[in-house]
């Protein structure tokens, strides 16, 4: 069986702290006898024909990606880019693990912070609560997907990697496959082989680091890859196809020609250079909290657990704050305007669900918040 691939996809910008992460993992890793290791440019930032990105389609195995990303954001840029397989589950500690409950069941939750498995959430058309057709076949092989911003120490990550590479190599029970890694012959990676020139240096990354360190960027905002191609950064957005229900509101919301429909009338991130930098908009208003911006500051909408659109009652509504959806429209009003139309408000592509929503039963917050209002504050 060929070895898991680690794939260290590369921080944006130049911040030392972690370009010396990415470093130590790139010399720890590539002494591994169980692994193979590359590094590529920031997934998010990788265009579809980018060599990096056509790389990672030629892999058939296993592959582990480190990146400073949300492993939802990560695993989603990844299977839209037909890097598909099956979600492989983390036991490493994530940012969004300690803003769970107490006193929640471990059952529900995987090692990533998400709660279970793709596998164990799957429906019928192979994209778990989703239900958007997929007609391609998914690979049998998993995928696993580690943000590197969880945690400083590069041993943390060594760990994960060997206890995820010695399982799949052997497909045996952790501290037995320990044992037969010490006498087992190094196996030939055959999935690698035959890669053609310009996308077999991705394996060689001590020679990327080497070749980019002594590089001059043509600015602040671009990578300089060590073949020379630009990386600039992006702004998307990226469907997770386990959540979205084709309900069509991003594509009704959005009026910057960003969504369209595939042959079978799935909806999908048609033009994705047609977004508007810094806008989410269409995040806070998708109601099964679809749609990700893996480069966004708050986590929920930047890929983490969580809610993106209105909670059950927005306190904050009696601050004068505005809603998700309210404050959705003001963010696409304000990129109407820079292209130099007329704002819409909440007139176009608000969503249904504001009007069409059933009634929940009361609580006590319920009556509370009518008391409140009782007092015409």
């Amino acid at each position: 069986m060929a070895k898991p691939l680690v794939v260290i996809s590369q921080a944006q910008g130049k911040n030392p702290a972690k370009q010396q992460l990415e470093a130590e993992l790139v010399a720890a890793l590539s002494s591994d006898a169980n692994v193979e290791v590359s590094l590529v440019p920031n997934l998010y930032d990788l265009a579809a024909d980018h060599s990096a990105m056509q790389f990672l389609r030629s892999i058939p195995g296993d592959v582990i990606v480190l990146s400073w990303l949300y492993p939802r954001g990560a695993r989603w840029i990844l299977d839209r880019q037909n890097v598909r397989g099956h979600e492989g589950v983390s036991l490493l500690e994530s940012k969004t693990d300690d803003e769970e409950s107490d006193d929640e069941s471990p059952a529900r939750k995987n090692g990533n912070g998400r709660h279970g498995s793709d596998d164990a959430k799957k429906n019928g058309n192979g994209n778990g609560h989703g239900e958007v057709p997929d007609s391609r076949p998914l690979p049998n092989r998993k995928i696993y997907c580690l943000d590197l911003r969880d945690h400083s120490e590069v041993k943390v990550y060594l760990d994960e990697i060997r206890r995820i590479a010695v399982g799949q190599v052997f497909n045996l029970p952790g501290q037995l496959s320990s044992t037969l890694t010490s006498i087992a012959e190094p196996k030939q990676d055959e999935q690698v082989e035959n890669l053609p020139h310009e996308l077999a240096k991705y394996l060689r990354p001590l020679d990327l680091l080497a070749e980019q360190k002594s590089a001059t960027s043509l600015d602040d905002d671009d990578d300089v890859p060590a073949n020379g191609e630009i990386v600039r950064r992006r702004w998307y957005p990226v469907i997770d196809y386990s959540r979205c229900t084709n309900c069509m509101e991003c594509i009704d919301f959005c009026l910057f020609g960003v969504y369209g429909l595939d042959p079978l009338g799935s909806i999908l991130v048609e033009q994705q250079d047609s977004c508007k930098k810094g806008c989410p908009a269409c995040s806070r208003v998708c109601p099964a909290n679809a749609i990700v911006f893996p480069g966004h500051k708050t986590p929920a909408i930047a890929g983490a657990d969580g809610e993106v659109g209105d909670v059950k009652i927005d306190l904050s509504k009696l601050f004068g704050a505005p809603s998700a959806v309210e404050l959705a429209a003001r963010e696409r009003d304000v990129e109407l305007v820079r292209d130099g139309r007329d704002t819409v408000g909440l007139t176009i592509g608000i969503p249904k669900r504001l009007k069409d929503k059933p009634k929940k039963p009361r609580d006590e917050l319920d009556d509370l918040i009518d008391s409140l209002d009782a007092l015409e504050l």
